[in-house]
């Protein structure tokens, strides 16, 4: 009976790997996926998203945004980079990633040319931070003890971007975000509008991290089947990895399965730091 299940799960595999192949250079629906690798649409769905950490669907989209991305990167016309990444038509790109992107293609490929960006250093409970707002609100948190390193990080973001250091004290929009900021890292709770920069899956973990209560870890296995990627555990890690927004979208809340801290951008001193000041507050 084990051997018999063994090869039953060997060949799902097989055709799972199929798909991805299939979904890397063409875009069928998931009905006609399910029929050229012979699964159910149902269990292509659920076994495919187990597996990788994205359904069908969410990997086309990622695909061709990553293409997108590429080809904008690379200089190419706006319009041109559009059609060759598979989007029918111009306004496909905000339905299905200009959210994701943040800014507008044409502004994406520029380095953020024409986005307007005010930033200040605060001093906080745990070190220097680096707040940075776009107008739809926080598009970055950088922290460290270096005030000249984390302006570099800004540049290196938004390379061609309006970068506008202010006053944080004196600044109306940017204010309050910095005191937001400066409150979370002191443990105390705080909400701000944020101008997140990510995949679609990406933004699901990110959703799921901001759900995590204060006070509170979840082991990334745990936020994988929150997500509905039961093994996509390694997706999660790479999602906190790319999180620019600390502290707000708290990657610093996940920890590996045994409860030790695991990985931080930032440094583990500095991640139980955080949980330890969150924990005592919750208290």
């Amino acid at each position: 009976m084990d051997m018999i299940a063994t090869k039953a799960s060997e060949t799902t595999i097989r055709k799972l790997e199929h798909a991805r192949r299939v979904l890397e250079t063409d875009e069928p629906t998931l009905e006609v996926l399910a029929e050229i690798v012979g699964l159910s649409a149902s269990h292509l769905q659920r076994s495919f998203t187990a597996r990788f950490g994205l359904s069908p669907a969410q990997f086309l989209a990622q695909r061709k945004l990553g293409a997108l991305k590429s080809a904008l990167r690379d200089g190419d016309d706006v319009s041109g980079a559009l059609y060759d990444a598979g989007y029918g038509s111009p306004s496909r790109v905000y339905e299905d990633g200009a959210a994701r992107l943040g800014m507008t293609p044409a502004r994406y490929r520029a380095g953020g040319q024409g986005e307007r960006i005010r930033w200040s250093i605060v001093d906080t409970a745990l070190g220097d931070a680096l707040v940075a707002t776009t107008e739809r609100g926080i598009c970055m948190v950088e922290l460290g003890r270096d005030p000249a390193g984390l302006e570099r990080s800004l540049h290196m973001e938004f390379p061609q971007a309006q970068l506008e250091r202010v006053d944080a004290g004196r600044d109306e929009f940017l204010a309050p975000r910095v005191r937001a900021v400066a409150d979370v890292l002191a443990g105390k709770q705080a909400h701000v509008d944020l101008d997140l920069l990510g995949t679609a899956f990406q933004k699901k973990v990110w959703d799921a991290l901001m759900r995590i209560p204060r006070g509170e870890t979840r082991s990334y296995s745990a936020l994988a089947a929150d997500v509905g990627a039961p093994q996509g555990a390694r997706a999660i890690a790479n999602a906190c990895a790319h999180n620019r927004v600390a502290i707000l979208v708290p990657c610093h809340r996940v920890v590996r399965n045994d409860g030790t801290l695991g990985g931080y951008r930032w440094g583990l001193p500095l991640k139980a730091q955080l949980l330890h000041r969150e924990q005592a507050a919750a208290a």
